[in-house]
């Protein structure tokens, strides 16, 4: 067995038909990176009979002491079930990579573990999956753990709707609070357009705040992936919001004024008068919602008379499957559920063009406790998402003194 180098042309030949292929694990997310101060491998591993039986796109970059942290982006493509061949490949990348300076190898390859429905609970589970993480770990590949969160480089949890079916049965399966938002965004005048200029200045702004990456990086992925990236934008018709919302305000003072008269039916029982109470109460509450709608919707009507944009979404489309990249919402309008009716779209088009499924990207694993990650979670498994977990994260030590050095240094910061 040899590691060698391998020109892009001849990695994206054989990526492109792994097994564990994915759009990470390509030259164009190879030339995505190295505009962003990465460095750029891409390593073949050839056996005794000169065949190619694994490769790999590893970004690095310096970080201590001139040393070199390398990341092959969901992992080496690679048949990590058999051991003897893992271990020789193990200790052919340390020697290799060792003597070119770097001081770790990290991958977390694209390997499910356990397929699950929107509740957690497992349909299906990859009988080599432990077999593949002891063969890591024999290799000597150090073990990240199964966090239930993010990881440090890619989520391990992702929720994916799957395609290829009737969509009113699709559109059936997901939950009644999901079903109400997309209602309720249409109901208000929001719109789903696809952006055939992809333009990204506008859903940079919604992603800002919550991104790291600058307007440039996105930028550079439209550049670098081609046609293969969509923009979605959801916008309000501001003229279809007023008149919407001038209908709700107005049977909800019709509702409320029939509510009013049976509170003051001295002909029914008290019990009964009590319960027409508590729905007038409710109604009166909704009544001042209905009437700042209708200020607000007549307002925006008055300053944006072609509409406004208020969420969006970047996709980018990879054998035969869709994923998100990014997303985001204009908070002030965020009770319009935009951001669910972006996804429904999408939803309804990859299906109408026979895509297997629609990846929303990470979610959390845990499925029933509250956390800070609840809010991410429900917009996404609304949708009666199967949500795939990976194996995790391996590290390989590739020079222990230096990998010793740097701990002991981050552990003094």
């Amino acid at each position: 067995m040899k590691i060698v180098t391998l020109s892009s042309d001849q990695f994206d030949n054989y990526a492109s038909a792994h097994r564990y292929r994915n759009y990470f694990q390509s030259s164009s997310y190879g030339n995505l990176m190295q505009k962003f101060g990465y460095n750029v491998h891409y390593l073949g591993i050839i056996n005794e009979e000169n065949k190619l039986i694994g490769a790999t796109l590893i970004i690095y970059k310096n970080i201590f002491m001139n040393k070199k942290f390398a990341y092959a982006p969901r992992g080496i493509l690679f048949n990590y079930e058999n051991a003897e061949s893992l271990n020789e490949m193990a200790e052919k990348i340390k020697k290799v990579l060792g003597k070119q300076g770097f001081m770790l190898l990290r991958i977390d390859p694209y390997i499910p573990l356990t397929i699950r429905d929107n509740t957690g609970t497992i349909m299906n589970f990859n009988n080599k999956g432990n077999i593949i993480i002891e063969n890591l770990k024999k290799a000597g590949f150090q073990y990240r753990g199964k966090t239930l969160f993010f990881e440090t480089e890619k989520p391990r949890w992702e929720a994916l709707v799957i395609l290829n079916r009737d969509i009113r049965e699709i559109f059936s399966k997901f939950d009644k609070r999901t079903r109400n938002k997309i209602r309720k965004a249409t109901n208000s005048g929001v719109e789903v357009i696809k952006d055939e200029s992809r333009s990204i200045d506008k859903l940079y702004e919604f992603i800002s705040k919550k991104e790291k990456k600058p307007l440039s990086y996105y930028k550079s992925i439209i550049n670098d992936f081609g046609n293969s990236v969509e923009i979605y934008y959801a916008k309000i018709n501001t003229e279809t919001f007023v008149i919407n919302s001038r209908r709700t305000y107005e049977k909800e003072l019709e509702d409320n004024d029939i509510l009013a008269s049976k509170i003051q039916d001295v002909t029914l029982e008290e019990k009964e008068r009590n319960n027409y109470l508590n729905k007038k109460m409710e109604s009166d509450k909704l009544v001042s919602t209905y009437k700042n709608n209708l200020v607000t919707s007549t307002e925006l009507l008055k300053n944006n008379p072609e509409g406004i944009i208020i969420a969006g979404a970047m996709v980018i489309t990879y054998d035969n499957a869709a994923y998100i990249i990014t997303e985001g919402i204009n908070e002030e309008y965020g009770y319009l559920n935009a951001n669910y009716l972006v996804k429904w779209r999408m939803i309804d088009d990859y299906n109408s063009r026979g895509f297997k499924y629609l990846n929303l990207n990470g979610v959390v694993g845990e499925f029933e406790k509250t956390n800070e990650f609840s809010g991410l979670n429900e917009s996404k498994l609304g949708f009666n998402s199967t949500i795939t977990e990976y194996i995790g994260e391996f590290d390989i030590i590739l020079n222990k003194f230096s990998y010793s050095m740097f701990e002991k240094f981050n552990k003094k910061k």
